[in-house]
């Protein structure tokens, strides 16, 4: 079963890392194509700051997934870090508790947000986009994050992560 569940996580996290690629790619594209026209051709896309902060906003919670699964988002450890192992594994899991509870919180709190701009067919001002698009992969992310730190912490501590304290020779 753990064997399965870490194959689906790493389906999981292909697929993430693709659609944040695939993001940043078509970002840098228009802003690409957008600087050519302005400057040679004197000719903008009127909607491209729009759908390249959408993009971005993509390619930011799509690729937290990976980020949740190797267990290196922001944290403040340095204090961590100076405590005996049994107290910094026993704060370094409840770091992880509160992360996933917050993520839960958040993805709770937005989802009332999205179905409303749904329901009413709220979009952008210079794309005509519809924004609970972008709004919507805000709490998807948050609900990815959590979802890769629960199953790390239950199925996959000893595979998923390298020791932080390895580095690189």
């Amino acid at each position: 079963m753990i064997d399965a569940v870490l194959k689906g996580v790493q389906a999981l996290l292909a697929f993430t890392r693709a659609a944040a690629a695939l993001c940043l790619l078509c970002s840098v594209a228009i802003n690409f194509i957008n600087i050519v026209g302005r400057y040679f051709l004197a000719v903008s896309i009127p909607w491209a700051e729009e759908i390249m902060l959408f993009l971005m906003v993509g390619c930011v919670f799509t690729g937290c997934c990976a980020v949740a699964w190797e267990g290196r988002q922001i944290r403040m450890d340095v204090v961590v870090n100076a405590l005996p192992p049994k107290a910094r594994a026993a704060l370094t899991l409840l770091s992880e508790l509160v992360m996933i509870a917050t993520a839960i919180a958040v993805a709770v709190f937005a989802w009332p947000i999205i179905t409303q701009l749904a329901a009413f067919d709220e979009r952008s001002q210079a794309a005509d986009f519809p924004l609970f698009i972008p709004q919507g992969l805000v709490p998807l992310g948050y609900v990815l994050m959590a979802l890769l730190v629960a199953l790390r912490l239950l199925f996959g501590r000893r595979r998923a992560t390298a020791p932080r304290d390895a580095s690189p020779s």
